[in-house]
């Protein structure tokens, strides 16, 4: 075939007709009708010829959709993959704290658009929040002593449902007493940060710093790490900042303010949450104000 169309080629003459003989492929007195503008040329031979181009050109762009689709699938299942290695392999309880959360909202639900406070047993024993950061519409959802993934695991259950223009988080001091590592606890509150900005890409999120309270002073290095990479996230990221109340929990001399906390020296008191409020409420105050 590449012959007889080597020869087709040689042969048009201006009026576009074609006659002669190559080889064994014959050609006699037949006129070649070649249409410039298109490239069209309606031998019946030199036909067959460029559609057996265009078949082979085919199976090649076939071949590289499909790879580019197998390669973009590998990605997507690996970054999934990876999510889920975060927190599948932990243990999730607190069903039922979560379950009374589902029922309460049924009865009162709280209004959409507020904002929400949601984490830990620091954020759970917060029984004044409200009080203390009227007018503002807050309500709470912390629960147990949840940790990061199992705040992961309840965002469709105690977050999403109630699209709130702002959220205050406070977890991983759990994951740092079950010895989870500061990298796989930050990428866990990751998580959380991007699941909020694929759904609610308006929502203002709001990290406090993992305490370093006095209960956990041999794992200090731990929740410092923690909190250097959740602030560095932050300060890279759109509608996410850092809130650090660790300065209050120390005194002049670096030592831990102890008539802050309860008898554990890790949850703390209603003075301590005075103070929390202190420091948290005039920064959501404003970004709700400028909602």
């Amino acid at each position: 075939m590449d012959r007889v169309a080597r020869w087709a080629a040689s042969k048009v003459d201006p009026t576009g007709s074609l006659f002669g003989q190559s080889g064994g492929d014959r050609i006699y007195g037949v006129a070649w009708n070649v249409e410039k503008t298109k490239g069209a040329c309606y031998h019946p031979d030199i036909a067959v010829i460029r559609r057996e181009e265009k078949q082979m050109k085919r199976p090649h762009q076939v071949i590289l959709i499909l790879v580019a689709i197998f390669l973009i699938g590998i990605t997507v299942l690996s970054i999934r993959r990876i999510q889920k290695s975060l927190f599948s392999n932990h243990p999730v309880f607190f069903a039922e704290e979560v379950a009374a959360f589902t029922r309460e909202d049924q009865v009162n639900p709280p209004p959409k658009g507020g904002i929400l406070f949601i984490g830990s047993s620091i954020f759970r024993e917060w029984s004044q929040l409200e009080e203390q950061m009227a007018p503002l519409p807050v309500f709470n959802r912390a629960f147990g002593g949840s940790r990061t993934w199992e705040v992961l695991h309840y965002m469709d259950n105690i977050v999403f449902p109630y699209e709130p223009k702002i959220i205050v988080y406070y977890c991983g001091s759990n994951d740092i007493n079950a010895l989870e590592k500061p990298e796989d606890i930050f990428q866990r509150i990751k998580q959380f940060s991007q699941n909020v900005n694929e759904k609610l890409p308006e929502t203002q999120l709001y990290f406090v710093s993992i305490n370093r309270a006095p209960e956990k002073i041999d794992k200090w290095h731990l929740v410092d790490t923690t909190n250097m990479l959740v602030k560095e996230y932050c300060s890279t990221t759109e509608k996410c900042e850092f809130i650090d109340v660790n300065p209050i929990l120390f005194d002049k001399e670096n030592q831990p303010r102890l008539e802050l906390y309860q008898e554990d020296q890790l949850h703390l008191n209603d003075k301590a949450y005075e103070e929390f409020a202190a420091i948290i409420k005039p920064i959501i105050e404003k970004a709700w104000m400028q909602e």
